[in-house]
């Protein structure tokens, strides 16, 4: 299970519930409009998103940082092809090092995992980005790519499950100050149908640890 993701990107919507009206407008009664989408939140799960190469490797003092890289600029794109919702999510990787003498090749893992209701992986596949420094400088950047390919169909709220959501309360209903996800079928169903692609570096052990406790 991952840690608690921080959404970076928000995916065009597939469907809307409440149609012909922006996020955050009221509607003719008093709620406000929401629109949820069918592509997966994006994010990087927290302690992933930077990595911390010491030189020896064994060291943990700041005077031996040999490079330090950070995943960043996630930008995604998200569509349907067939019955399937693709979702593409490049990132830059930008590095620096210690020492700028001399031309210099890294090769530094990272991963992206499509995630379903928040703790169940659906997929992980493992890349690469190579990172080139030039002699002299101690910066270099790259770029890597993470995508998700989900059913259409396990991504869409079952119909009576969405009508629950937007069906229209009147001051003076029994249930027009309950919210909907106060129901366990509906909060469940919901998460069943909510996806994440997460990217982050691929770490070891002791490189999360560090990440999560310095």
């Amino acid at each position: 299970m991952f840690p608690k993701s921080k959404p970076l990107v928000a995916c065009a919507a597939l469907f809307a519930l409440a149609a012909c009206a922006k996020d955050g407008d009221l509607d003719s009664t008093g709620g406000i409009s929401v629109t949820r989408s069918a592509c997966p939140a994006v994010g990087v799960p927290a302690s992933t998103g930077d990595i911390t190469l010491f030189n020896p490797p064994s060291s943990r003092d700041a005077r031996a940082m040999d490079v330090t890289a950070t995943i960043t600029n996630i930008r995604t794109n998200c569509g349907e092809s067939g019955s399937d919702i693709v979702s593409t999510s490049t990132f830059d990787v930008q590095a620096r090092r210690a020492d700028a003498s001399g031309a210099r090749q890294l090769v530094l893992p990272y991963f992206a995992t499509v995630v379903r209701g928040g703790n169940v992986v659906v997929s992980k596949r493992v890349g690469q980005v190579t990172l080139n420094f030039a002699d002299g400088e101690a910066r270099a950047s790259a770029q890597g790519e993470g995508s998700a390919v989900i059913n259409r169909a396990a991504a869409t709220l079952p119909e009576d499950i969405n009508a629950r959501i937007v069906r229209k309360r009147k001051p003076g209903d029994a249930d027009a100050a309950i919210d909907p996800m106060n129901d366990p079928t509906v909060r469940q169903a919901v998460a069943r149908a909510s996806f994440e692609l997460l990217i982050g570096f691929q770490l070891t052990g002791e490189q999360l640890q560090y990440n999560a406790t310095r």
